[in-house]
């Protein structure tokens, strides 16, 4: 548990003055950098110095100040204090459940573990607020997930000079800035390589409509790996408006002329069970007629009929990382945390493996 700074124990109480104080609250204060200077016996000066990183301070006088003002709530990006944004801007201004969803749920739930560690609240943003709540959110810095490209709430962020850390690859960096991520294109590379492993010869992707940078990665390696190995690409998108049956019908019965796929990847958690209900509508046997895989991180797949295999992008190790950079940034201007590379986890369920090929083993 973190802890308030020995040497400072008695200015958080009271004034120079010895007139008692009122701790103030984390993400409501309205201190000003004058009160953390006379609370830490400093000028205004050092005080702008020690938190933005320029000026020439002892390193007792830097961790002093640096104590003082995250006690007191005083927070010079922003007066967020000791409190953290989390927000999903994915769908834009669209409202929607993201955090029923596994990977969010559980990606904040570690970033939440790492913020309580570092002694900061986390505060994760409804999808699709107003931009005014973007413009007055109380927070020392924010940590976006699946922002997409020319996204409007990082550019409000960045109106207000408020570190940020991407999940996920942004299209650029600015000064305190930095991104965690999985190696999206490893990821595909692996699975495509199993499935191909097993005896796939046509794997159809199904990614998109969004364009975040796992979409755009995953889509460009897996149109890579089809070129070296001469399999002909086929990227299917996603139907974010349960109107997936037709779609996932045509595909699976080959209708428009072109071959059924042999094995199918998906990059979104719903897809396994659509593509399960679409095989069982088509008559095709999973996984002797058909493979599948899916990105996912519900554990719930390994009780399907067949249980179905899956990627997990490790939302604990990803949401705890952007955190930690998160506070990097927030507390040791001007220095910038590099970014982070994450590997992913292939778990093979009976899903993607041939029952020929299980009962040689």
């Amino acid at each position: 548990m973190r802890r308030t700074h020995p040497e400072v124990g008695g200015c958080l109480r009271r004034g120079r003055s010895g007139v008692a104080r009122e701790r103030i609250l984390p993400g409501v204060s309205k201190v000003t950098i004058a009160e953390v200077a006379r609370a830490a016996e400093v000028s205004t000066a050092t005080v702008s110095n020690v938190l933005n990183g320029t000026g020439r301070v002892s390193e007792p006088t830097r961790a002093r100040v640096k104590a003082v003002a995250g006690a007191l709530g005083y927070g010079p990006a922003g007066g967020g204090g000791r409190t953290l944004g989390l927000a999903v801007t994915a769908h834009g201004q669209s409202a929607w459940d993201f955090a029923s969803v596994p990977y969010f749920a559980r990606a904040i739930s570690a970033a939440t573990i790492a913020a309580h560690r570092h002694g900061y609240a986390l505060m994760a943003m409804p999808s699709g607020p107003a931009e005014h709540m973007w413009r007055t959110l109380p927070a020392a810095g924010v940590v976006l997930v699946d922002s997409p490209p020319s996204d409007p709430v990082v550019r409000l962020l960045r109106a207000r000079g408020l570190p940020l850390v991407f999940d996920g690859r942004p299209g650029e960096l600015r000064a305190r800035e930095t991104w965690v991520d999985t190696d999206h294109e490893a990821m595909t590379r692996r699975v495509l390589e199993h499935l191909a492993g097993q005896g796939a010869e046509r794997i159809a992707l199904i990614a998109g409509p969004t364009q975040e940078y796992y979409t755009r990665a995953s889509v460009t390696a897996y149109r890579r790996w089809c070129s070296g190995t001469g399999m002909r690409p086929c990227v299917v998108p996603f139907a974010e408006d349960g109107s997936e049956e037709p779609l996932l019908d045509a595909l699976l019965t080959g209708d428009g002329g072109r071959s059924r796929p042999d094995a199918v990847f998906a990059l979104y958690d719903p897809c396994g069970r659509q593509v399960l209900e679409a095989a069982t509508r088509c008559g095709l046997a999973v996984p002797d007629d058909l493979m599948v895989v899916c990105s996912s991180e519900d554990p719930a797949y390994g009780r399907t009929d067949p249980p179905v295999s899956t990627v997990s992008l490790a939302p604990e190790q990803a949401g705890a990382a952007a955190v930690d950079a998160l506070v990097s940034l927030v507390e040791n201007p001007p220095h910038t945390p590099p970014p982070v590379v994450i590997e992913t986890r292939l778990e093979v369920r009976s899903s993607s493996m041939r029952r020929s090929r299980r009962d040689a083993s």
